[in-house]
């Protein structure tokens, strides 16, 4: 047997104060707040999901706010830089919007393309990249409208403590194809049209320390439960030792980690984020898995509020 993720179903990430998360990636980047939540494994922290109108896979990226933790250090093991793909034509537009919120940023060019690097105001280093393929996002937020809002993830940069054994899982096991390589990176592809490009660094890095500022793992895409349970499988005929079934309410997830340190999961499609909430209310209150609803009233009270709002 063999397998092919389609591509990112999501990336998660440690950030600082909440406020200060939702109005940079709500606010300044115009994704929507799909589903505020708690961190299952730790429930006196939010898990808060930011992503396009619908949150498909492909589009949602994740976050446990922690005010005040310790800053991380990037490094192997990790996801170094998150991509977004916009629209054709659209670069012009994140420029001045960058400039306008004062966020510092530089222009690269990696594999014949055109790359705005920048990083959110808790240390994640984020690019912007022009991509024809994939769907437009109809979220309007502020004045990010369909015709420049990001779509989904463009893909990520792998950084990696044994890049070897990294880019042969990314090959043999996930199914991904080699593209080529260009100076210090290989590039890899999957077959969705979003989340879609991986660019692992080919040199191995020392260890890097998680906190604040830091991706704490990758999501892989699975079509549905028996896909997963395939994929189960299939990474521990190839070596790994993988987790059970995790129940994470929006899908389910497996997890295991990769000769070259970095948490990969494999989450499946369904059910998505509005089967406890409509589509059109996603992310407006917290939701809580049904375990920890009779502790609601606690877990308020220890959360720091934060509300959406437009900053333009």
């Amino acid at each position: 047997m063999t397998k092919k993720t389609t591509g990112i179903h999501h990336i998660t990430a440690i950030v600082g104060h909440p406020q200060e998360n939702v109005d940079f990636y709500a606010g300044i980047l115009g994704l929507r707040l799909v589903k505020q939540t708690v961190n299952f494994d730790d429930p006196e922290t939010y898990h808060l999901y930011f992503g396009n109108e619908g949150g498909k896979p492909g589009t949602i990226i994740t976050f446990f706010p922690w005010a005040g933790a310790q800053q991380g250090v990037i490094g192997g093991g990790q996801v170094g830089v998150t991509s977004y793909v916009v629209p054709k034509g659209a670069m012009e537009f994140w420029e001045k919007r960058l400039e306008k919120f004062t966020v510092s940023y530089t222009k690269t060019e990696r594999f014949g393309e055109q790359y705005l690097k920048f990083e959110d105001p808790h240390g994640l280093h984020l690019e912007i990249v022009e991509r024809d393929e994939g769907e437009a996002n109809t979220w309007n937020f502020g004045d990010v409208t369909p015709n420049v809002a990001i779509k989904g993830f463009g893909g990520a940069t792998l950084l990696s403590t044994k890049p070897t054994k990294t880019s042969e899982l990314l090959e043999k096991v996930m199914g991904l194809e080699f593209v080529g390589k260009e100076g210090d990176f290989a590039r890899y592809r999957s077959t969705a049209e979003i989340g879609n490009i991986i660019d692992l660094y080919l040199t191995p890095m020392g260890r890097g320390q998680m906190g604040v500022g830091t991706v704490h793992h990758i999501a892989w895409r699975a079509k549905d439960d028996e896909d997963q349970l395939e994929w189960k499988q299939y990474v521990k005929d190839n070596g790994y030792g993988v987790t059970p079934v995790q129940d994470r309410n929006y899908f389910n997830a497996i997890y295991f980690r990769e000769q070259g340190d970095i948490l990969f999961e494999i989450a499946t499609d369904p059910p998505g984020f509005a089967h406890d909430e409509s589509q059109e209310t996603m992310g407006e209150n917290l939701k809580l898995p049904g375990q920890y609803e009779k502790y609601r009233k606690q877990i308020e009270q220890g959360l720091l509020p934060f509300e959406v709002r437009e900053l333009d």
